[in-house]
């Protein structure tokens, strides 16, 4: 009895396993390029529409009065006026910009501080502690996130100048503490990145809720902290509406409300018109700290991702 052994022919015209499943992995292969293609556009468009006004407002703040008119927005003038506008800025009305940036920073940052906190404190305990009508408060929280601002400004303001603090600074800091958004970010991000059994085990140790909170729960928080932080940081920087309506002392106002007076001094007519270079450059000059911030917190998020997960 003899085995029957396969045809030359069909063995040589059939590809072997290998060269199949090269074959196969070619248009999957060809296919995430395509897309990774049309990412990569949509990519530095979307940057180029960011960028390109933060160019512009440097290019601006670069020329004269003259040369804002006359020369192409996207470019330099004729004259290279930075440190002049500059000089000029800081100078103008007995150097007012710069209570008005110490103005910025002290709501800007005094409210991002207690926002976050408040907001940690709030978003944590709602993602791992169960108490009665735990539910209904996170649904008004939500509710919250959907009210626009404008339309709480005359409420607010009611509020304010019945305790009598219109015209100081804690009209600005004390509304900018509530941040619902904040502490739906931090629940939803606290009820993945702090295990339970973590806590527990803490609690078997004897550690209180108190010291498990700030040792633990807020390291692996650290991520959601920071941009919340971030985000009440930007806000508050540059919020224009609620100083506009709460402060009526100049030397209270934030870098946002002086910059808009000046403005209006500048288009008004009267010869104010020397104003427009000024108005431009301190607009530059009062975005520089929010990059910085930036830049600077950006690495807890970096590291917040790679350390807060917890290991099975």
């Amino acid at each position: 009895m003899t085995l029957a052994t396969p045809s030359p022919l069909v063995s040589s015209s059939a590809p072997t396993r290998k060269e199949a499943s090269r074959a196969r992995g070619k248009r999957p292969v060809e296919r995430d390029k395509r897309r990774s293609s049309v990412l990569t556009i949509i990519l530095w468009m979307t940057l180029a529409y960011f960028l390109l006004p933060l160019v512009w407002l440097f290019l601006s703040s670069t020329k004269t009065n003259g040369d804002l008119f006359s020369t192409f927005g996207l470019w330099f003038g004729q004259t290279f006026a930075l440190f002049d506008n500059v000089g000029q800025l800081f100078t103008f009305q007995d150097g007012i910009f710069v209570r008005w940036m110490g103005n910025t920073a002290l709501y800007a940052i005094t409210s991002a501080v207690g926002a976050a906190l408040l907001a940690t404190m709030c978003g944590y305990a709602l993602a791992k502690y169960v108490f009665k009508g735990r539910s209904f408060v996170f649904a008004l929280i939500l509710g919250a996130v959907m009210v626009p601002l404008t339309a709480l400004a005359i409420p607010t303001y009611l509020l304010f100048s019945a305790a009598n603090l219109v015209d100081t600074p804690w009209a600005i800091i004390l509304p900018s503490l509530v941040s619902p958004f904040g502490v739906y970010l931090i629940r939803v991000y606290a009820a993945d990145a702090v295990d339970d059994s973590l806590i527990e085990a803490a609690r078997i140790d004897g550690a209180g809720e108190f010291r498990i909170f700030t040792t633990i729960a807020s390291r692996l928080l650290a991520p959601g902290i920071v941009t919340v932080l971030l985000f009440a940081l930007v806000s508050t920087w540059n919020n224009y509406f609620l100083p506009l309506i709460m402060l009526n002392n100049p030397a209270l106002f934030p870098a946002t409300v002086g910059l808009a007076q000046w403005q209006q001094a500048a288009t008004g007519g009267g010869g104010a018109q020397v104003l427009f270079s000024t108005v431009l450059t301190g607009s530059f000059v009062s975005i520089i700290p929010l990059v910085v911030a930036f830049l600077f917190l950006q690495r807890y998020w970096q590291s917040g991702l790679s350390t807060g997960g917890v290991k099975g």
